[in-house]
């Protein structure tokens, strides 16, 4: 009987693994070819739609013009350039960009943290340093992206923010292509840390 029993209970077990075994997940929503082909797609798109500072002011002037800014809400509200509109990259919804920039004909102009230098608090560059990655434990031949003597690679928030847009169906974006100091006198920023003439509150 205790053998019937335990032999029983085998069977049950085995069918139960076996069940488990074929049983599928549903997949994430997450295509990893839907994205290269939009970067496919946008790359010379976007090659046309690089201006200098000087170019984005003169836009951000005219009419139908938003300034948008995709950082941490807690980084914009600290400090972003004078007039900007806020929406987080990781917002980016159909929705939450509709409310946002109404009409897909709106001209976006778009900057980060990788547009300018001199504050290493609040607009500290998104790169990958390779000395300290390679210290990490990082290197990975020298080929890779982290060995010690390859060059900085720059993790923009620009670049997405403008794929992201442009498949969200928000084609007349520009992208700052210019290198500034935070002192430049043609930059106006706004924010809890700014004071005039700009200095970061201590």
């Amino acid at each position: 009987m205790k053998m019937n029993i335990l032999a029983a209970s085998i069977i049950l077990l085995a069918t139960h693994l076996a069940s488990a075994e074929e049983k599928t997940y549903a997949k994430a929503k997450a295509s990893f070819e839907d994205f290269k082909d939009l970067v496919t797609k946008v790359e010379a798109h976007r090659a046309s739609r690089l201006i200098d500072f000087d170019t984005f002011l003169k836009m951000s002037k005219e009419p139908n013009v938003i300034i948008l800014d995709s950082r941490s809400a807690f980084r914009f509200e600290r400090i972003h350039l004078k007039g900007a509109k806020h929406l987080a990259f990781t917002d980016f919804t159909q929705e939450a960009l509709k409310k946002t920039i109404p009409s897909p004909d709106t001209k976006i102009l778009i900057y980060c943290n990788n547009n300018f230098e001199g504050n290493q608090v609040d607009v500290v560059p998104k790169m990958v340093n390779p000395q300290v990655a390679s210290t990490a434990g990082l290197t990975l031949g020298s080929k890779s992206p982290f060995a010690a003597e390859a060059k900085p690679l720059m993790m923009a928030l620009n670049v997405p923010t403008f794929i992201n847009l442009y498949g969200y169906g928000y084609h007349n974006v520009y992208e700052l292509d210019e290198l500034l100091n935070m002192d430049d006198p043609r930059v106006t920023f706004e924010g809890t840390v700014v004071q005039k003439p700009y200095r970061i509150q201590k």
